[in-house]
């Protein structure tokens, strides 16, 4: 059974930095690129950043560049979105996902993605 399991979400003030984790377990993390999506009531999911499967071609949404960065540990089966200088619009549930891709590929649409944790809740307050 696949699992993504998030983290490191939280209330901050604009500013501030939160680094959030997701676990991946019961498939070979390795054989996935990874993103980072999110969502606020009333609206449809967003791309933020995505990964390739080596841990190069990171891409992300226009929104978050120069603030935001994505990474992953294939050792420890974790992906990882550094957020620096956070503002209010970042509030939003943060969702990791998974994608079965070759090695340095990346997607940045939610119908292309096989598998999502749970999310976690990111507060930014002014």
């Amino acid at each position: 059974q696949v699992q993504l399991v998030e983290s490191g979400g939280g209330l901050v003030q604009a500013g501030d930095s939160l680094r959030l984790s997701c676990v991946v377990s019961g498939t070979p993390f390795s054989s996935y690129a990874m993103g980072w999506f999110r969502q606020v009531p009333g609206k449809e999911r967003e791309f933020v950043a995505a990964i390739s499967r080596s841990g190069g071609s990171p891409y992300y949404v226009d929104s978050v560049k120069g603030r935001f960065t994505i990474s992953r540990d294939n050792a420890k089966n974790t992906v990882y979105l550094q957020m620096n200088s956070l503002k209010p619009e970042d509030t939003a549930v943060y969702y990791c996902a998974a994608v079965f891709l070759g090695l340095y590929r990346v997607r940045t649409e939610e119908r292309e993605y096989d598998y999502w944790g749970q999310g976690t809740q990111v507060t930014v307050s002014s």
